[in-house]
């Protein structure tokens, strides 16, 4: 990583070479490590360090973006040229109004020494509890270890200059049971110190174990309890889907037209925060605005969209610092999305269930309607019948086609418990309990 003054001198030389209107640097730093493991051994174990640098350059309305992961003079000066070079032929963009200027930004510690001098050995001696678990019980184990820091500067020529330095730690395994069972376990943390190797081990294990030879259970509706990870996983599509002001403003999110109606149960809130150490802090966004916290659903409540400057500018609405890189399709992200917890216990959320599933996670999944909130995937690693408030038999394997916010809606329960999930981004979440999830077929 770059020390504070030796990235800024990198970046006022990049701005200096430019001629633009206005010119965007944004710089990655990335140390990361990974090891790989299946058939209950480690297989790969890999380390990568690069730097890459990203200009934005601003000729009037048109913009044009050019990258590169060499940072002496003349690649600088050249990936300048290229960004100036396709601003030039771009079509005008009407509607972009500038860059964002600097404003205070909240410093945030999303940063750990542990994480950042965890090295091969320990995530071997990590990764051997699993193994080792698995195989005392005649299972096979898969799954990656992975640990990094990440350097995300930001500066542009009206003045902004924003550097971050962080860490993560993400571990995830699939245990393999004979009889078709299958566990899953995951745990994503800025500090690899709060990883709990045995508990994590346990409960892929015992997942595992539980779920050999499943039964076919009727497809149809069914009260769920599903666990943080498939929370997560639907919170995820919930926020592709459409929450962003880009889809609000081009009238595809189920938000349009709802902002201050209920479309959830009162006891769901989900909210953006960067701030907070159960996810991964980081106090500005990829065009070096600061971050906010914000509610988007609270308390069932339609209540914002997070926003960047080009759609803030679009509205004369307050940048929320959520911008992506650039370029990008999709607008601004929550990408600090987390949903509040509960008070109920995990016995809690099975209380009352006479007949219903419960399910790990969700996999393959796709885009339906985003409007109406569809999507649809498979369950998969351990997806049980409840019976009687209690966990019975294991199940085959379901494919489902649901509204996600029919789901939210129709939520009971929700655990006091949350944990940081990460499929393509990450999300803290809670279980729950819902009243309401269409299962349409069984997986072969």
């Amino acid at each position: 990583m770059l020390e504070e003054n030796e990235v800024r001198t990198l970046l006022e030389k990049v701005l200096g070479f430019s001629k633009a209107t206005q010119t965007e640097v944004l710089f990655f730093g990335t140390d990361r490590s990974l090891t790989r493991f299946a058939n209950s051994y480690i297989h790969q174990n890999v380390a990568e360090t690069n730097t890459a640098v990203s200009v934005r350059a601003v000729l009037g309305n048109r913009i044009g973006v050019a990258s590169t992961n060499k940072i002496d003079d003349d690649s600088l000066r050249d990936v300048v040229n290229r960004a100036v070079a396709i601003a030039s032929v771009q079509p005008e963009n009407p509607e972009f109004k500038s860059l964002p200027g600097p404003q205070p930004i909240t410093l945030v510690n999303g940063y750990s020494a542990g994480t950042a001098a965890f090295g091969p050995e320990e995530r071997a001696n990590g990764v051997k509890i699993i193994v080792d678990r698995a195989v005392a019980k005649g299972y096979e184990s898969a799954g990656a270890f992975e640990t990094a820091v990440q350097q995300v500067v930001v500066a542009n020529s009206l003045g902004v200059f924003a550097n971050h330095i962080g860490t993560e730690a993400e571990l995830h395994a699939v245990v393999m049971a004979d009889a078709g069972g299958s566990g899953y376990a995951q745990r994503v943390s800025m500090d690899v110190g709060a990883f709990d190797f045995e508990a994590l081990a346990t409960e892929a294990v015992e997942k595992a174990a539980k779920s050999r030879n499943p039964i076919e259970a009727p497809i149809g509706e069914y009260r769920v309890v599903l666990d943080s990870y498939a929370v997560g996983e639907m919170l995820q599509y919930l926020a592709f889907m459409g929450l962003s002001a880009q889809a609000v403003q081009e009238e595809r999110s189920f938000m349009n037209g709802h902002f201050g109606e209920k479309i959830a149960a009162e006891s769901v809130t989900i909210y953006d925060d960067a701030f907070d150490p159960e996810g991964l802090p980081m106090g500005f966004d990829f065009e070096g605005a600061p971050k906010h916290r914000l509610a988007l659903i609270d308390q069932g409540v339609a209540h914002a969209v997070p926003y960047d400057s080009f759609t803030a500018n679009r509205e004369g609405k307050e940048n929320t610092g959520h911008a992506l890189p650039s370029p990008n399709t999709f607008g601004p992200y929550p990408a600090n999305l987390m949903m509040a917890a509960g008070a109920a216990s995990r016995e809690d959320l099975f209380k009352g269930i006479e007949r219903g599933v419960y399910v790990t996670r969700f996999h393959y999944c796709n885009v339906v309607h985003p409007v109406r909130t569809l999507f649809t995937g498979m369950t998969r690693d351990g997806t049980f019948l409840i019976e009687h408030g209690e966990l019975t038999r294991p199940l085959k394997n379901f494919r489902f086609t649901q509204s996600i916010l029919e789901t939210l809606t129709a939520a009971e329960a929700i655990s006091k418990q949350r944990i940081q999930v990460r499929d393509y981004t990450t999300v803290v979440a809670p279980a729950l309990r819902s009243g309401k999830f269409n299962f349409t077929g069984l997986t072969q």
